[in-house]
């Protein structure tokens, strides 16, 4: 491709014709956005236990109300941008085999396995809260699913969403005739592994709970689905390119205009429970305005800019980004580590938790800078690739 024509392409890296910037740079939002989910967890000195135990209801100091706009203008936004991304790569990976002349999904299920086995190592190593198992599972479905027809496509859409939106009506009929909940005034966990327990005592607590902990892995298992194919049908519509014009207005428009604020004022305003209708209901739309919102400033302004290229940087070590910043998070946070959650007062928790999401993001966009100069892939991408390339050669 010569230089003109790819200063013609709209949204298009100059150094890297063949890469969407808005690609890499939703990789990379999504990737920071959930650590701003998953960075109060590390900082609640009972780890994930102690996190869902007070989910939706801040605590009562000077900073109740900064905690509670913090936490959901994150929940649930950047897990549905997450998962929609994982579908478009598993288009553009389609889209891949279909120009080498190879079968689909042929050997998909081998990189499949793979996932599954990073997020296993994720998951009892790292972090409880994995998302990667899941994906791969979601996944190996969906490869299949994509060799359907369109309209095939589109109904397995509208399936997997009737199936997730029972499971949350369920849950809402499960919780309303639950009998009132006392709060608790002691210790979550006692002895408490999140504090005091070593790396490896951490890792044997989550295998422990290994059922408890995958519940919200299966719970969203439909909505998913529906998400996987949601991005690949986006994708192949062409929502980043000029005949995706009326779509990424329509996604602004449900995402910003009309699902943002019912997911901020449910979210903020009723707490509790009902965030999780907000992070399984109306978060994914907003996610897919978001996913809009970039592909139509990269596609009007093809310049990457700072801020876009530390992005797309993280972006482009998605996995390794993912997986380091939950590790440099629990080293800071946990017992293991320098075990600063528990010695924070009640009072600092919230400027404490800001401070370390700014510090680890701050680490992982120079470290995926640093690597980049040097290397083509993420640390964790090569050795995930060299070992699918000696399962699967030639595929």
């Amino acid at each position: 491709m010569t230089e003109s024509a790819v200063r013609a392409t709209p949204g298009r890296t100059p150094d890297r014709p063949g890469r969407l910037i808005a690609l890499d740079v939703l990789r990379g939002i999504a990737i920071l956005g959930t650590l701003g989910t998953n960075i109060w967890i590390f900082t609640d000195p009972a780890g994930l236990a102690g996190y869902l135990e007070h989910l939706g209801t801040a605590a009562g100091d000077g900073w109740a109300w900064t905690e509670r706009v913090l936490q959901q203008l994150v929940q649930g936004k950047f897990l549905g941008l997450l998962t929609v991304m994982f579908g478009i790569g598993l288009a553009i990976q389609q889209d891949s085999a279909r120009r080498g002349g190879r079968r689909w999904p042929g050997k998909y299920p081998i990189r499949a396995g793979l996932l599954l086995l990073d997020g296993a190592l994720n998951f009892v190593l790292v972090a409880e809260f994995d998302v990667l198992m899941g994906y791969a599972c979601t996944g190996l479905v969906v490869a299949y699913l994509l060799a359907t027809g369109e309209r095939a496509q589109r109904r397995w859409v509208i399936v997997a969403t009737a199936v997730h939106l029972s499971l949350l009506s369920l849950v809402a009929v499960a919780l309303a005739y639950e009998p009132d909940r006392q709060p608790t005034t002691g210790a979550v966990l006692d002895p408490n592994p999140y504090a005091d327990g070593s790396f490896w005592e951490l890792a044997l607590f989550r295998l422990d709970n290994a059922l408890a902990f995958r519940v919200e892995t299966i719970f969203i298992f439909p909505m998913s689905v529906a998400l996987f194919l949601v991005g690949a049908r986006l994708y192949r519509a062409g929502v980043f390119g000029a005949e995706g014009t009326r779509i990424r207005r329509r996604l602004m428009v449900l995402g910003f205009a009309v699902a943002a604020p019912v997911d901020f004022t449910v979210g903020v305003f009723g707490g509790g429970d009902l965030v999780l209708f907000t992070r399984y209901g109306a978060a994914p739309f907003v996610a897919l305005g978001i996913l809009a919102a970039v592909a139509e400033f990269y596609f009007r302004r093809p310049r990457v800019g700072f801020a876009g290229a530390r992005l797309g940087e993280v972006g482009r070590t998605a996995l390794s980004c993912y997986i380091l910043q939950n590790l440099i998070a629990g080293a800071l946070c946990y017992g293991w580590g320098l075990g600063w959650a528990a010695r924070v007062t009640e009072d600092s928790r919230v400027p404490f938790t800001i401070g370390v999401y700014l510090l680890v993001v701050a680490l992982i966009a120079g470290l995926a800078h640093l690597w980049l100069r040097r290397f083509e892939r993420g640390p964790v991408e090569w050795l995930w690739h060299r070992t699918y390339r000696m399962l699967a050669p030639g595929g």
